[in-house]
């Protein structure tokens, strides 16, 4: 079952699961595409980065951010999943439109996990910002609707606060590579407290983006399964926040790989690691442990 909403350039689609999702029709990719927003939601960010627990353990304002907003299925599994914490959370959302935002909450009948959000998410399309309380959960959300690669790459970024979980859900390297950069990796993660143990999660298990993060800087591990990906990739500031880290299996089959470089420009193409890379990617630390 289909719904066009061709002024919006996005339909509403019924997936397998049963689930409905949003399809970006100009860049031809379904949000959540295998077993739906909510569930993968749950499985690939709530769950793998242990969010709730987290949120439990903060004593001070929880923040997250929400890299590729979409239709808002990631921070609204979290609150919908956040019943029975009590705490302050800060979802800082980045996306370079709110359309899709929009067509989520006009279509909240079909999309579930919208259900009792249209008010606040409908402000923050208003005004790029809500506060409202779920539950016992005081909420602060804030979008920043603008090219991340930009963004990020700005003064201003060093002024957002500082993250203890990142959901990285852009478009696929393929169709959107500014996004997957090297130079973006590394300044996201130059971004970070290094006080402050931070985890990200995202739904690539490509060799490509892995040794992008390891080369970042980040401790980088397998993640849980989520759809049909059997793997999908967890990175942190802090060793302890990888349940299976990457090891010299890993580095060896990375070695070999045809597809290994990063993207150090907004140009996707597949090569394998070059000597450089090879070199540096030998003394991370993750490699270095006894």
């Amino acid at each position: 079952m289909e719904s066009h909403s061709p002024a919006a350039g996005y339909q509403l689609v019924k997936l397998a699961s049963g689930a409905h999702s949003v399809r970006s029709l100009a860049h031809g990719e379904t949000f959540h595409p295998v077993i739906g927003p909510a569930a993968e939601a749950e499985a690939l960010y709530v769950r793998q980065l242990h969010a709730l627990d987290r949120l439990k353990q903060c004593a001070d304002e929880f923040v997250i951010w929400d890299v590729g907003l979409g239709s808002a299925a990631n921070p609204l599994t979290f609150l919908r999943l956040s019943n029975g914490c009590a705490g302050r959370v800060r979802i800082v959302s980045f996306d370079h439109t709110l359309e899709p935002l929009r067509f989520a909450t006009a279509h909240e009948e079909e999309l579930q996990y919208v259900r009792g959000f249209r008010e606040p998410l409908t402000r923050l399309a208003e005004n790029k910002s809500a506060r409202f309380t779920h539950g016992e959960v005081e909420v602060t959300w804030q979008v920043h609707v603008a090219d991340f690669p930009a963004l990020i790459a700005s003064p201003e970024a060093q002024n957002w606060p500082k993250p203890h979980i990142i959901m990285f859900d852009a478009f696929s390297p393929a169709r959107n590579p500014a996004m997957w950069t090297a130079p973006l990796f590394a300044r996201l993660h130059q971004l970070l407290d290094p006080a402050r143990p931070c985890s990200l999660a995202t739904y690539s298990r490509s060799t490509l983006l892995r040794v992008t993060l390891l080369l970042a800087g980040f401790y980088v591990g397998v993640g849980h399964a989520s759809g049909e990906k059997d793997e999908t990739t967890i990175a942190a500031n802090d060793l302890s926040l990888i349940e299976e880290p990457l090891g010299a299996d890993w580095l060896a089959r990375a070695k070999r790989s045809t597809s290994a470089e990063p993207l150090w420009t907004a140009e996707y193409k597949q090569a394998p690691l070059s000597g450089l890379s090879w070199e540096r990617l030998q003394e991370h630390p993750q490699f270095k442990r006894a």
